[in-house]
């Protein structure tokens, strides 16, 4: 019985390319909050802050990790500054490198870690609860976790340590998977056709992996359906290269979050992958500190706890539009939009988790003299920052947030039909003539060498077709 339980999940999540959320590692560390140490030669440290605010030069650095399981240091790493406008704030945020003089360096399974200062969020908890909130909803999401920063002795103040999505993101989240080209979606990536060669594309939609074979065809592929597919047409030919119901899963959570400065708002804040199994493209949301009642009035949104969900997108946004214009795809989005509100926005259990992280990070929190720098946050407004709205570019609590767009949502949502998809695959059209095994199982489900001999094993190839068989030396 155990053996056709893990070969029916292996044939389903090898098929349809489930997603795997990794465990939280001493990277990640999620009931208490890490000591990372900086140490770097004072003279960069005066270069990064000043003539290189801009740049994205690594400087060397030691970085030391501590926690109270774990005291690591890792030599001759690259550290830097990032982001946007925050470079030019008081409490920067920085990227640590591990692999940038040491070539395929990692620590804990990770090239990269980026120290977000969350600057802008009094609460220190949007982004965090957004990430969080995305995993509820099994989308593809980076890891976070909070970290006390030094740098040179000198206490930083409390920050988020966010996964870095690249290789290392994919293959622990794709299994077997995960090779495929990965686009970091700028400002101004609306997905509108701006020609057939890869030049116009290439500032706009930043290929991060296989950058050597620097192949774009899939993308303007994948805009060109998108834009020019006559309407009769349209509904089978995007889903031939795009994961739309993970889309519209990811649409449905990026609107209940007020994400105005992802895709559908700002044109901003995406990544695009691109499945090497059967060269669909995925949308990956970052970035998610301007939410849950944040708005620096860029946009001349209404309230975004109670924006329509149905005309949330600004201007054209061809993703948007022509999606929920296809009936099928509305109720799809309807759907997910009823069992977010059903199962993951659920405003009690999210204040519930919001009081629990505010009670971990407190004192390091009221330590953080750098909150104050910018907007001259104190410790009153951290501590109110769940019920009470601080005022200016914050224009809601998360407590008030929160409420009003899950009531708003729930009476704006249309019902749901359980239309069928019109274009819906069988399992026979996905199986693939050549079996070429990737993995190997043994017959209780744990994974071995593909080499292994004297022993049953099940196969499996990329496709997910699986094959029996007993190997002799």
């Amino acid at each position: 019985m155990r053996f056709l339980l893990v070969l029916l999940f292996l044939k389903v999540s090898f098929v349809f390319g489930q997603l795997v959320h990794p465990a939280n590692n001493d990277a990640f560390l999620q009931d208490e909050i890490a000591f990372v140490y900086i140490q770097i030669a004072p003279s960069d440290l005066n270069l990064i802050l000043t003539d290189s605010l801009y740049a994205d030069h690594e400087f060397p650095a030691t970085f030391r990790y501590l926690s109270s399981t774990i005291d690591e240091t890792v030599a001759n790493v690259g550290f830097r500054l990032r982001g946007n406008t925050s470079r030019n704030s008081a409490k920067k945020s920085f990227k640590v490198s591990f692999n940038e003089f040491v070539q395929g360096q990692k620590w804990k399974g990770v090239e990269k870690l980026n120290l977000n200062g969350e600057h802008n969020d009094v609460s220190i908890m949007r982004s965090r609860l957004s990430n969080q909130l995305l995993k509820y909803a099994e989308l593809p999401v980076a890891r976070t976790s909070y970290v006390r920063l030094y740098i040179n002795n000198e206490y930083k103040g409390l920050y988020l340590n966010v996964e870095h999505i690249d290789e290392e993101f994919l293959q622990r989240r794709f299994t077997n998977n995960h090779t495929g080209n990965l686009f970091k979606c700028n400002y101004g990536a609306n997905l509108k056709q701006i020609g057939g060669s890869p030049g116009p594309y290439m500032s706009l939609y930043e290929l991060k992996t296989n950058t050597a074979q620097n192949d774009y065809s899939g993308l303007i592929n994948f805009i060109d359906i998108l834009n020019n597919t006559n309407q009769d047409q349209f509904t089978c030919a995007i889903q031939s290269v795009f994961d739309v119901d993970s889309y519209l899963r990811t649409l449905a959570a990026e609107i209940l979050l007020g994400h105005w400065d992802g895709y559908a708002g700002n044109m901003n804040n995406y990544y695009l992958y691109e499945r090497p199994s059967d060269g669909k493209f995925m949308f990956i949301e970052y970035d998610l500190d301007n939410t849950l009642g944040v708005d620096w009035g860029i946009i001349p949104f209404e309230n975004w706890s109670t924006r329509n969900i149905y005309s949330w997108a600004k201007d054209e946004k061809p993703l948007f539009d022509k999606l929920l214009a296809v009936p099928y795809f509305k109720d799809r989005f309807n759907f997910h939009m009823n069992d977010l509100l059903t199962t993951v926005f659920v405003p009690q259990n999210l204040l519930t988790e919001l009081g629990l992280t505010q009670d971990l990070i407190t004192q390091a929190a009221l330590e953080d003299e750098y909150k104050s720098y910018d907007y001259g946050y104190t410790d009153s407004d951290f501590l109110a920052a769940i019920n009470s709205t601080i005022g200016g570019h914050i224009k809601q609590s998360l407590q008030q947030y929160i409420q009003q767009r899950h009531t708003s949502a729930t009476n704006q949502l249309q019902v749901i039909q359980n239309l069928e998809n019109p274009c819906q695959l069988s399992l026979d059209e996905l199986i693939k003539d050549v079996f070429v095994p990737l993995r190997a199982f043994d017959l209780m489900g744990n994974e071995i060498e593909l080499d292994t001999t004297n022993k049953a094993k099940l196969l499996v190839d990329k496709y997910g077709n699986t094959k029996i068989v007993w190997t002799h030396e």
